[in-house]
C-alpha cells in the first residue's frame, strides 16, 4: 500500500475547502503523497480568481460566516488557496480536475489556477486511490 492520501473535494464552500487544504497540509507534512481530485463545486472553486471571492459556507452553517471571516481576518488565518499551495511546497501534492465536470462546465485547464496540475478521468483517479492508506469525500 502506497503513502498515499486521496481527497475528492466535491464541496466548494470556504469551510470544506479550509478543511481539505489543512488536510492536505497535514499529510505532506507527514511525508504523505496527497492527490487531490476536484470535480462539481470543489472543482467551480479552483476557476481562475474565484477563491478571492469566494464567501460560501455550508448551508448548515452559514449564519456563523460572517463571524468566521471576520475572525480568520483578525487572526491573519491564510486562506484555502494558501494553504494548498503552502502544501505544495512542503510535499508531494498534486491536484486534478475531474474530466468530466471540465466538459459539464465547458472548461479548460487554463480556466483553473494553476495549482491544478493536470485533468484526470475519476477511473484513474480511483484506481490510484485504493492503492493508497486514506480516502476522504469532502
Amino acid at each position: 500500500m502506497a503513502d498515499r492520501m486521496s481527497i475528492i473535494l466535491f464541496s466548494g464552500t470556504v469551510d470544506k475547502l479550509m478543511a481539505a487544504s489543512i488536510l492536505t497540509t497535514g499529510g505532506a507534512a507527514m511525508g504523505m503523497e496527497v492527490e487531490v481530485f476536484l470535480t462539481t463545486w470543489g472543482l467551480e472553486a479552483f476557476r481562475k480568481d474565484s477563491y478571492k471571492t469566494n464567501m460560501r459556507v455550508s448551508k448548515d452553517y452559514e449564519d456563523y460566516a460572517p463571524v468566521m471571516m471576520q475572525q480568520m481576518i483578525a487572526k491573519k488565518v491564510p486562506s484555502w488557496m494558501d494553504n494548498f499551495k503552502n502544501a505544495r511546497e512542503i510535499g508531494d501534492v498534486k491536484v486534478f480536475a475531474c474530466s468530466m465536470t471540465m466538459e459539464l462546465f465547458d472548461m479548460k485547464l487554463e480556466d483553473l489556477e494553476p495549482i491544478v496540475d493536470d485533468v484526470t478521468g475519476v477511473a484513474t483517479f480511483v484506481e490510484r486511490a485504493r492503492e493508497g492508506e486514506i480516502t476522504l469525500f469532502i
